[in-house]
């Protein structure tokens, strides 16, 4: 799809000329309070199974599997998803596709369900705004890798799958309006 394409490009390369300098404070308010390099790079599936680096503000204390104050507030807000729009100019991600996972999530799937790696990773989906609080839901659940493998993913799948099938411009928009509508209210 080229027009989605051409509109990754226009609007990330827009929200990037206008939030360049907050995007550097927060980088440097993020590398104080977390006492090292602001950026986190990870490794996550792209399309057709492709591994890409992610691009996000750090949350997590050096080493601790601890998220600071600030970093709480950060990943609270999404604001720590910012850098994505690098991704999104590059053309690794989209503003509307499946979020893109760690390696042995979607690079594994078989038969149909393979049709999602054909997408290329988003920033948002009907499946992000689902578990916008995936983390505090695993949070509270006893097992939360056994609940993720064997509730949330194949619900993810199922979702991701419909907009296989049901991808357009105009399903673009109306995902990227309740994501916004979702961060605002």
């Amino acid at each position: 799809m080229v027009g989605k394409r051409i509109f990754d490009i226009i609007l990330s390369f827009t929200l990037l000329t206008i939030s360049l300098l907050p995007m550097f404070l927060l980088w440097i308010i993020t590398t104080i309070a977390l006492k090292s390099n602001g950026l986190f790079l990870q490794t996550r599936i792209g399309q057709h199974g492709k591994p890409f680096t992610m691009y996000k503000y750090k949350t997590l204390f050096v080493n601790q599997e601890k998220t600071s104050k600030w970093g709480a507030f950060l990943r609270k807000t999404k604001i720590d998803e910012f850098p994505q729009l690098v991704n999104i100019l590059i053309g690794n991600m989209s503003f509307v596709g499946p979020r893109p996972d760690l390696p042995g999530y979607y690079d594994v799937l078989e038969g149909e369900n393979r049709k999602i790696l054909k997408l290329k990773p988003g920033i948002t989906s009907e499946a992000a705004l689902k578990y916008v609080n995936e983390e505090q839901l695993l949070a509270s659940k006893e097992n939360p890798k056994q609940y993720n493998d064997e509730i949330i993913f194949p619900d993810k799948i199922k979702m991701n799958l419909n907009y296989y099938h049901t991808r357009s411009f105009l399903v673009d928009l109306k995902i990227l309006l309740k994501t916004v509508q979702k961060l605002v209210w």
